[in-house]
């Protein structure tokens, strides 16, 4: 589904990705692991075209580097980035129609709002509350949500699990999963090995801006010698 091949961004004159190369296959989950500041969210923001990219990027076949982040959107493709932006001053309600596309509207997806709603119960309670007086993990449900209600085929999710509760990742973890059994592939970018483990197909781990590991996740369980240099701490 997804192909990056010699992948390349910048920020100014520090060269960040470093000929990136990774593969997200029809209805899989992949995780890309690593410290921060390694590239992974820069990967993302290259494929989503928030970064210039150098190289290619492919997205069932069709070549997406140099297209413009809303052209690529409507592709198929969906962004949570680890920042939880939410539009204040909006109910959860109304932040939830703010992901549907133009011209559809609230069922015509894979997804609907009761759908969210009974994921998340949470989001139904508040759901006609102004969306920045949630919890931070009320809006790292609401922002994961939101991106389906546009229906990707395919979706990157960064840092979903940062500072939540333990139920609370157990419940993104479930979720993870009820969405790659809709058909929808996932690009996860996380730091905790737990849920990384649990969910995934396959596993990349980055380093210095370029693949250092990929295998499943059973091969990095049995590889100490990546996890020590390039994980733990």
């Amino acid at each position: 589904m997804l192909k990056v091949n010699d992948l390349h961004a910048y920020y100014g004159k520090s060269h960040i990705l470093q000929g990136v190369n990774l593969e997200v296959g029809e209805g899989e989950i992949v995780s890309l692991l690593g410290r921060n500041g390694v590239g992974r969210s820069t990967t993302c923001k290259a494929i989503m075209g928030e970064v210039e990219p150098k190289g290619s990027v492919q997205f069932r076949g069709e070549e997406l580097a140099g297209r413009k982040s809303y052209e690529i959107a409507k592709k198929g493709i969906g962004y949570v980035p680890e920042n939880r932006d939410i539009f204040p001053g909006l109910t959860t309600r109304q932040n939830l129609m703010l992901g549907v596309k133009p011209g559809q509207k609230d069922g015509d997806g894979r997804w609907n709002m009761e759908d969210m709603f009974d994921m998340f119960p949470n989001l139904r309670e508040r759901a006609d509350v102004d969306a920045s007086l949630m919890s931070g993990g009320e809006k790292q449900m609401l922002t994961v949500c939101r991106a389906l209600m546009g229906d990707p085929d395919f979706i990157m999710i960064d840092e979903p699990t940062e500072g939540l509760a333990p139920k609370i990742v157990e419940q993104v973890g479930d979720l993870l999963l009820q969405i790659a059994e809709r058909g929808v592939s996932i690009l996860l970018v996380e730091q905790k090995l737990t849920i990384a483990m649990r969910v995934t197909n396959r596993v990349y781990v980055m380093g210095h801006g370029h693949m250092v590991f990929e295998g499943t996740p059973d091969d990095l369980k049995n590889n100490a010698e990546i996890r020590q240099e390039w994980l733990e701490v």
